[in-house]
């Protein structure tokens, strides 16, 4: 699988950014973040997933590893395919959307076109209900963080937000230790992402 282009940018359009690597261009549709950080002429890396079907093999890119993980995590759920996980990632950013599904905030998710009530509804189900399942997920407790000094309830909401961004229990925890208390859960995930990405 390729997990990674990094290269020349050849061609942009809605959706689509042409990486040109050794001589070959990878045509990768891409969320509206990462076409936006994306200039004709200019260096660009972009994190991919392949997908193979019968008639046609496409390459989907992303601007980080959250919006490729939130990919990956919107594909299991049934009902939702490639183009429409990337309508969704183009609509909300990786951070908004986990926050979404932590918070059940179906109308958030429906916001974005072609996302209608029934389907933003499973969406929050089945990935809450993964987190649930999911022993790398499990979240009985957060013992690394001193709950004394952060306001447990925004820890708690941004400890699940950053593994419905694919981070292990461990890593948010360590991620989110020691963070000021008065932060809200957007700005606990945020300050989380930008430690977890060595920013």
């Amino acid at each position: 699988m390729i997990y990674s282009v990094n290269g020349e940018v050849a061609y942009i359009a809605q959706n689509l950014i042409v990486v040109e690597c050794g001589g070959v261009g990878y045509s990768c549709y891409s969320t509206s973040s990462a076409v936006s950080k994306a200039s004709v002429g200019e260096k660009l890396k972009l994190y991919t997933y392949l997908n193979i079907r019968q008639d046609a093999v496409e390459l989907f890119g992303f601007a980080d590893e959250g919006e490729l993980n939130c990919f990956k995590l919107l594909l299991s759920v049934s009902g939702v395919g490639c183009k429409m996980a990337v309508s969704l990632l183009s609509g909300l950013s990786p951070q908004e959307f986990a926050i979404a599904v932590v918070n059940e905030d179906h109308k958030k998710l429906t916001k974005v076109p072609g996302i209608g009530n029934k389907l933003a509804q499973r969406i929050v189900l089945e990935l809450k209900d993964k987190l649930k399942k999911d022993p790398s997920f499990e979240n009985t407790g957060i013992p690394e963080i001193n709950l004394s000094a952060t306001a447990g309830n925004a820890v708690s909401e941004a400890l699940t937000a950053l593994m419905v961004l694919g981070f292990t229990n461990t890593q948010a925890q360590k991620a989110l230790e020691g963070l000021p208390s008065e932060l809200s859960v957007q700005e606990l995930v945020k300050e989380g992402l930008k430690r977890l990405s060595g920013k």
